[in-house]
């Protein structure tokens, strides 16, 4: 049975029983998955997408290996966390031999969002501080506790931004504060937290942490300047307070050359705390907190015990082991190196060739696409960056968008991503950058692109998109489209076209 329900069911059930808040992909037109294998996934009418948003599924959809593990293990025992088991301890000995020597004691959590809450904990425990410094537009999770420290969420809503809460500049050397014709934007975007570090002061308050992901994500793919996560530790533990790596999004191999994503700053560089979730388990609930013996003696001196339930049980150890041994087995570090770089050096060529594209950043598997509509202004091109998600989708291409102005392309695809994954890729987008830009720029004054409406490019006399719309789609059969077996007689996904 490939589906319980028709799509439209689907939606309209979604619409009665999940929360509204609860967004989904695509939400003008929504893609129904019923499978998926490696960096492939399968809607109900079979048609293949090649899955470019996914970090989650980290060494690639349904993983055989990984599969085998969590089956294996759960016919044989899943239990409390409370009970000795060897599959929790092998795992913390292993994946501890990944990281630098001082960082050896595991706390296991159910997600990213846990880890970081925790994380806090430990970080306030350690010298009784309370204030926390974030950079901003940064998300670091779902709970209370780390709304309050995400500018990502907290500026969309209606609170105010906490008193232990500061924001720092994202150390964005294209569209920051600070770009690349500075003379020193290592050292400007760090002078930036010691000032907050000593204002913080000026007004009686105590830095516990600074928290950052190692290359910032939904800020809009950013990698710090070199050398900038050296002089923030320094300033922020003369200040009492310790630094926390967020390696959610960003760890296990992802860059290429190095396992973690901080490592990339260099051997004198090491976090006081490491939080790692989506892609441990590679999909299945599985994160985790690493941390320093000092700083973990100091969490336990508090009297309080922690305690998860199902942290590190042993089926999700079983398969976050298996999936240690894919990326080893598989060399998918060194995937991401080659196909990374691949990647890369075809983007760059784009840029040279479309005006729409400001900027290309990114190591290994990790890379964004800036999108602008004027080069020397940068001014995002928001509303063509939604477009373009919409038409690679119908090109079988999974993208997103994020960054502050909703205009950077993310690209952090599974780690068995491969070379002619990469060149469809970026055939898909030059070709649908192509067709925008001749759309816009002969006259732009006659152009509409409407971000309530992706997709939506209108061009009197010469070329207009179909507009997609929730209320009435067009449906349409093509026989050349791919099937994988499962459900080949339905009808085919929305599809819109070109007119000319």
């Amino acid at each position: 049975m490939c589906e319980l329900y028709s799509k439209q069911d689907t939606l309209a059930l979604r619409r009665k029983h999940i929360g509204p808040s609860c967004k989904i992909f695509f939400a003008a037109d929504p893609i129904k998955i019923v499978r998926a294998q490696r960096q492939y996934m399968f809607d109900e009418k079979g048609e293949q997408y090649l899955d470019c948003i996914n970090n989650v599924a980290h060494v690639g959809h349904c993983h055989p290996e990984v599969v085998k593990a969590a089956m294996k293990q759960m016919e044989l025992l899943n239990t409390n966390s409370r009970f000795l088991h060897d599959n929790i301890v092998e795992y913390a000995k292993r994946l501890c031999a990944t990281l630098p020597e001082k960082l050896s004691v595991c706390y296991f959590t159910n997600s990213g969002s846990e880890a970081n809450d925790l994380a806090l904990r430990l970080a306030r425990q350690f010298r009784g501080h309370q204030d926390v410094i974030t950079l901003d537009h940064a998300y670091h999770g779902h709970l209370t506790s780390l709304i309050e420290i995400s500018p990502y969420k907290f500026r969309k809503g209606k609170d105010v931004k906490k008193e232990f809460v500061h924001v720092a500049p994202i150390p964005d050397t294209y569209r920051g504060k600070y770009r690349e014709d500075h003379a020193d934007p290592t050292s400007a975007y760090a002078d930036e937290v010691k000032k907050i570090i000593e204002e913080a002061h000026k007004n009686g308050r105590k830095i516990a942490a600074f928290i950052a992901e190692s290359m910032q994500s939904c800020g809009g793919q950013v990698i710090p300047p070199t050398g900038y996560f050296q002089k923030v530790a320094e300033y922020v533990r003369a200040a009492g307070g310790v630094f926390i790596a967020d390696e959610v999004q960003v760890g296990f191999g992802r860059v290429g050359k190095h396992f973690w994503s901080f490592q990339m700053h260099g051997e004198d560089f090491v976090p006081d705390i490491v939080t790692m979730g989506k892609p441990m388990g590679n999909g299945h609930p599985v994160a985790c907190v690493v941390t320093t013996k000092e700083i973990a003696e100091a969490f336990c001196s508090s009297g309080m015990e922690y305690f998860n339930t199902y942290g590190g049980n042993p089926v999700s150890s079983a398969v976050a082991l298996a999936v240690l041994d894919v990326i080893e087995n598989e060399d998918l570090q060194g995937n991401a190196t080659r196909v990374g770089g691949y990647l890369t050096e075809l983007l760059k060529k784009q840029k040279a060739k479309h005006t729409l594209i400001g900027d290309v950043r990114g190591v290994g598997l990790f890379i964004g696409i800036d999108l602008v509509k004027d080069h020397q202004r940068r001014t995002p091109a928001t509303a063509e960056a939604q477009h373009v998600i919409y038409k690679m989708k119908e090109k079988r291409v999974l993208l997103s968008a994020d960054g502050p102005h909703r205009n950077v392309l993310k690209i952090k695809p599974p780690m068995c991503f491969s070379e002619e994954d990469a060149k469809f890729l970026v055939d898909q987008l030059d070709g649908i950058l192509t067709v925008l830009e001749e759309a816009i720029g002969t006259n732009p004054e006659s152009v509409t692109i409407s971000e309530n409406t992706p997709g939506r490019t209108k061009k009197p006399k010469e070329a207009h998109v179909e507009l997609l719309s929730e209320g009435a789609p067009e449906q349409k059969e093509n026989p050349s489209q791919k099937r994988n077996g499962l459900c080949a007689d339905k009808q085919s996904l929305l599809s819109k076209r070109l007119k000319t």
